[in-house]
């Protein structure tokens, strides 16, 4: 009897995760706004740029790394996203209505602990990569050997891309 108490109690402490659900959501909600504010920023500032007839010394610097900051926002929101989902499905419910959807079922199933970081991680990739072209933006090479490290930092990402797109075909 105490024995069913106890286990029936364990089961059911597995609901705390909806924190992390909720809370998760909520955050993905919040960078998706601010990302999408960012944009809206760049845009106000290439218009007004434009009908000004202003010529800021790095506009096209700016504006390039406005927008790939917000889709740096934007892949972290999808981050947060992916998290919720899946600590959803693998520890309250399978959703229903994403398992019924042709669209949803696919991108967004999460079977195992392993496919939910397998899924992160890769978007997490994807973040740093990003991350990394938006400081590209604004470095200045005064020296040769810094230009190959530059061409060598973009080929070992390259090279892990190609590797990640492997692993993730398997």
């Amino acid at each position: 009897m105490l024995e069913k108490l106890f286990e029936g109690a364990i089961w059911r402490s597995r609901f705390i995760v909806i924190l992390a659900v909720v809370f998760g959501l909520l955050g993905a909600i919040i960078l998706f706004v601010v990302a999408s504010m960012d944009i809206w920023g760049v845009a106000a500032y290439t218009f007004n740029t434009i009908t000004t007839g202003a010529h800021p010394e790095h506009f096209h610097e700016d504006i390039v790394a406005g927008i790939i900051g917000a889709v740096d926002l934007y892949l972290i929101a999808v981050v947060m996203f992916i998290f919720s989902f899946g600590v959803y499905e693998l520890f309250i419910s399978e959703i229903d209505e994403a398992a019924e959807s042709k669209d949803g079922s696919n991108v967004l199933a999460i079977h195992s602990l392993d496919e939910l970081k397998d899924k992160i991680a890769k978007v997490i990739v994807m973040v740093l990569v990003v991350n990394f072209f938006q400081r590209v933006l604004h470095t200045t090479f005064a020296t040769p050997l810094e230009m190959l490290y530059f061409a060598l930092s973009i080929l070992a990402l390259a090279v892990g891309l190609y590797f990640l797109g492997k692993v993730g075909k398997k």
